[in-house]
């Protein structure tokens, strides 16, 4: 099994920044890619940053430039940076991890999602 925790959401004003973080932990082979998706009301839900287990990203475009996604790969956690918030990025901030489990015999099983319980992300204008 594993368990994410989310933190870092919150209120701020347009123009300001928030750090989010989603700790990993439970038994696992590996992590692969690790990601914060977001959902606004009456919006399908979006990829915000993804980030691969060599570190290599990809953002949503209208996040592009100001928000960064990194990760620690011995606290099996990862950051979204967001910087010049505005309005449209108000919403619920889910981290999803790619995990590849491990099998009966401690090797490398399957490969499984895991989305974390969300946090709140209001921008006032």
């Amino acid at each position: 099994q594993v368990q994410l925790v989310e933190s870092g959401g919150g209120l701020v004003q347009a123009g300001g920044s928030l750090r989010l973080s989603c700790a990993a932990s439970g038994i696992f082979f590996s992590i692969n890619s690790m990601g914060w998706y977001r959902q606004a009301p009456e919006i399908q839900r979006e990829l915000v940053a993804i980030i691969t287990s060599d570190g290599g990203t990809n953002y949503a475009d209208s996040v592009k430039g100001r928000f960064t996604i990194s990760r620690d790969n011995v606290k099996n956690t990862v950051y979204l940076q967001m910087n010049d918030l505005n309005s449209e990025d108000t919403g619920v901030y889910y981290c999803n991890v790619n995990v590849r489990r491990r099998n009966l015999f401690g090797g490398a099983g399957s490969v499984n999602d895991y989305r974390g319980q969300g946090t709140q992300v209001t921008v006032s204008s």
